[in-house]
């Protein structure tokens, strides 16, 4: 018995001490997955996001007036006028890793505005947001001449330093995530917005994993998200869901926003305006993830098992170009990280 018990802590031991093994995921419950069923999406933050322009400070060069002069003692490239027309704004960027189980379908009924139920084939997948405590930190140094030099610094962040560079305060916590998921068929035209449907909620929980608290959108924006280790996983379970998509669809893609802060923006020709406030016209587009699937399936006894991830191959070179063409590509990817 003893014996036993020493073998027993010694294999734990030496299997805890493997790199790259997770020894846990934190919380009880959990229910384990089998190999290949979690696509994990790797993050893919770059130096360049780190900053825009240079650019016009819009807000200057156009909303303040009676800026251009010239000084007697300094050059004009000194002047605010001349600062502002070539302007570059940086900021740290942060990432949340993105992970998913197959697409899949389940037949509720949901209640409708006239009080009476109706049933309906609920699209939906199970997906866990991973905060690894990855970001790329701007670092400032200062020459003996006063000239500064903005350098970045990527790896897993300080959260107690960077919490402080990011809100202007010490904030020790983890990151959140604001859900943003639309499902979109580039073939038909159509968008789906996710919808918060209670009734399927419950059925789906019942059905993936009782044990493992699944969080809608609204509920996944309001949990906090702990750092995960190489040892526990410490990450949250969510689902998303959409209602009435038609069944006629074979390749779409599903986009998701908000895990990363990373964001570009241009400010269109006579769009700002003096005496607006700033920002007035601005047009933003976030980095957003892009997972690709298609149904060889038709409209008729739609089932989760003809959904599949990925782009098809075809050996006709015609047919190829049509399957890139319905879902927006130039080549065979199975997700990407897109501006929108």
């Amino acid at each position: 018995m003893y014996l036993r018990l020493s073998i027993t802590t010694i294999l734990l031991f030496a299997v805890s001490a493997l790199p790259g093994v997770v020894w846990a995921q934190e919380g009880s419950g959990i229910r384990p997955l089998a190999p290949g069923v979690l696509t994990a999406i790797p993050t893919a933050s770059e130096d360049g996001e780190t900053f825009s322009g240079p650019l016009p400070l819009i807000e200057v060069v156009t909303g303040i007036p009676d800026l251009d002069w010239t000084p007697n003692f300094s050059p004009k490239s000194n002047t605010l006028q001349e600062i502002a027309k070539q302007v570059v704004l940086r900021r740290p960027i942060w990432e949340l890793e993105f992970a998913f189980k197959p697409l899949r379908m389940i037949e509720v009924d949901v209640p409708q505005p006239t009080g009476r139920m109706q049933r309906k084939l609920i699209w939906y997948m199970v997906y866990r947001i991973s905060n690894r405590g990855r970001a790329i930190d701007i670092k400032r140094t200062r020459d003996e001449f006063g000239h500064v030099t903005a350098t970045t610094e990527s790896g897993v962040f300080d959260a107690a330093r960077y919490k402080q560079i990011l809100f202007r305060e010490p904030r020790i916590g983890p990151e959140r995530f604001l859900p943003h998921f639309v499902l979109e068929s580039r073939e038909y035209k159509k968008s789906y917005l996710d919808r918060i449907i209670p009734a399927a909620q419950k059925a789906i929980q019942v059905r993936e994993d009782p044990g493992t608290k699944l969080h809608n959108s609204i509920e996944m924006a309001r949990a906090t998200i702990p750092l995960s280790d190489e040892r526990i996983e410490r990450g949250l379970w969510g689902v998303v869901t959409w209602e009435d998509v038609d069944p006629r669809i074979d390749f779409f893609s599903v986009y998701i926003r908000g895990l990363t802060n990373a964001f570009e923006f241009v400010d269109p020709p006579g769009a700002y305006q003096a005496g607006q406030p700033p920002g007035a016209g601005r047009v933003f587009s976030h980095k957003t993830l892009q997972l690709n699937f298609w149904r060889p399936g038709d409209s008729v006894l739609e089932h989760e098992r003809e959904v599949r991830y990925g782009v098809p191959v075809d050996t006709d070179p015609v047919l190829q170009a049509h399957i890139l063409d319905a879902i927006g590509l130039t080549e065979r990817l199975d997700h990407l990280w897109i501006y929108r």
